[in-house]
């Protein structure tokens, strides 16, 4: 289950590209507090609202079983000034964990997983713990992510650190490369992919980062494994809570995938949702804004957009840069715009009266995804899109034949006028993959584990509410609780105040709002 757009990969025979979109598009970059550099030795200086007591380290006494002491009562995290990104280097502290990288021989040969940390500012007395944070994707680098989303977790300090870390296969942790040449972070295929990262791609799977999840949380000094994921961190959360059940502290999962749909059932549900999302946007506009770009509702808003697609298609619009704007790049940027619900509609509607009146496509690249189509062959900053696709195709077993995956694209297609065209090259994806999958949806069952508190908002565009209900009930009874808001956009944490407040209750309570809560928002 992947919460971000389908990346875009041609059908078969043909040129195939990838195309990702960061999902958490809801945090902005915000400035905090200057901490004074510490030296990982557990003491740190003094600062303006935070104890001035030496730090207590936390001490966990149940290792993951079957492992090497080597690994477990002999490793040690030792936390250090972080070398990058940049945003990291004042005020966090990174580490690296040896993991096996094959769970199945653990003595044999291990791996390095990159981790980051922002130490808890409130008194030892009042520490719960370390909260492991997974931002989405799969191919979001958590080093990265919490410097940059640490504005919406914040407040959490007062009783974590914050921990969050690269999955396999993503930035420093045994990065998948799947460009022209090793070193080139693009994606250019299965076959790059297994030509430069073949000895890793069978080990980066979810269930393999759930496993390191164990091993983090014991090294980390904690019995239980306090965790949020966002989108497919929900996945991340669940898969860690059916392996480990008496190991789950609290888990939120927040945005949650569909745990009940396979890769190709997930790309119709998507492009539905997002169907669903600009058609609200639409009326909206239409009795909202004046000289609205999509008309005087949802049906003319479809009939204007496939003009706008045809025209782009054979003319893409130039989006600043040296960059360009096609079709399916219009639906992608559009999605990312719903993505951030009610506050994304109006420069939504700003920026397609730019590219309709004006064929500028600047307004709408802006903010959005920054692989427009005179991008595509160029390496992107990162691997995320080589990582994407490895993480998703070790997971999903979907191996269809090529007359089975047509008619998936035909499905996909007829779900959304406008954005259809778009999600449906995404059924394959991993088609002519080198390895086999795991399974078809994940198992996530956790009878016996603490509960696991599951956010969904009613509108969200890229992980569909119905999503969050399967999850709950997937999880167990007396395991998976829902909390429903009625908010548009993807992920409704720290925006909706009613979610923030139970969720920041259960985190530092262990209590869950009452089974069957909803938060009113902007859907109310």
């Amino acid at each position: 289950m992947r919460d971000a757009h389908p990346i875009r990969s041609g059908r078969p025979g043909l040129s195939v590209g990838a195309r990702i979109i960061a999902v958490i598009v809801l945090a902005v970059i915000g400035a905090v507090g200057a901490w004074l550099q510490r030296d990982g030795s557990g003491w740190s200086d003094d600062l303006p609202g935070r104890s001035a007591e030496p730090r207590t380290e936390f001490t966990a006494h149940n290792p993951p079983a079957g492992l090497p002491p080597a690994l477990t009562t002999g490793q040690r995290l030792h936390w250090s000034r972080c070398a990058s990104p940049p945003t990291a280097r004042t005020g966090y502290d990174c580490a690296t964990m040896k993991t096996p990288l094959d769970y199945r021989k653990p003595g044999g040969r291990t791996i390095d997983v990159a981790l980051i940390r922002r130490k808890a500012t409130g008194p030892n007395g009042r520490r719960i713990g370390s909260l492991v944070l997974n931002f989405g994707g799969p191919g979001v680098s958590g080093v990265s992510g919490l410097p940059r989303y640490l504005n919406q977790y914040e407040p959490l300090l007062d009783r974590y650190d914050l921990v969050s870390f690269d999955p396999r296969g993503v930035g420093a942790t045994i990065p998948v490369r799947c460009g022209k040449t090793p070193d080139d972070t693009g994606y250019d295929g299965a076959d790059a992919c297994a030509e430069h990262s073949g000895a890793h791609l069978p080990y980066i799977g979810t269930s393999h980062t759930a496993r390191d999840l164990d091993l983090m949380r014991y090294l980390l000094g904690d019995e239980r494994l306090h965790y949020f994921g966002v989108s497919y961190g929900t996945e991340l959360g669940a898969v860690y809570a059916h392996l480990y059940p008496s190991h789950v502290g609290r888990l939120v999962l927040e945005a949650s995938v569909d745990p009940t749909e396979d890769l190709n059932e997930e790309q119709a549900s998507q492009a539905r949702a997002v169907q669903a999302a600009f058609d609200r946007f639409a009326a909206h506009c239409a009795a909202r804004i004046r000289h609205c770009p999509t008309g005087d509702g949802p049906e003319e808003a479809a009939r204007r957009m496939a003009r706008l697609a045809d025209r782009l298609e054979k003319n893409p619009a130039p989006a600043g840069g040296g960059r360009s704007l096609d079709a399916d790049d219009l639906a992608y940027a559009v999605s990312d715009h719903l993505d951030l619900g009610t506050d994304g509609w109006p420069p939504l509607a700003k920026a397609l009266t730019a590219l309709i009146d004006r064929n500028d496509g600047g307004p709408l690249s802006e903010g959005a995804d920054d692989a427009g189509s005179a991008d595509r062959a160029a390496a992107p900053r990162d691997n995320s899109r080589a990582a994407r696709t490895a993480i998703t195709c070790a997971d999903s077993s979907l191996r269809p034949g090529f007359e089975r995956l047509d008619r998936d694209k035909a499905r996909v297609k007829a779900a959304s006028p406008v954005f259809g065209a778009a999600w449906s090259t995404g059924v394959y994806l991993c088609y002519g993959w080198p390895f086999d999958g795991e399974r078809a949806t994940p198992q996530v069952n956790a009878d016996g584990a603490a509960p696991v508190l599951v956010v969904g908002g009613t509108g969200d565009p890229t992980t569909p509410y119905p999503g969050a209900r399967h999850m709950a009930r997937a999880l167990g009874d007396g395991v998976g609780v829902l909390l429903t808001a009625e908010e548009e956009g993807h992920g409704t944490y720290p925006q909706n105040r009613c979610v923030t407040e139970a969720v920041d209750t259960y985190l530092r309570t262990g209590r869950t709002p009452a089974e069957g809560t909803v938060c009113p928002g902007t859907m109310s």
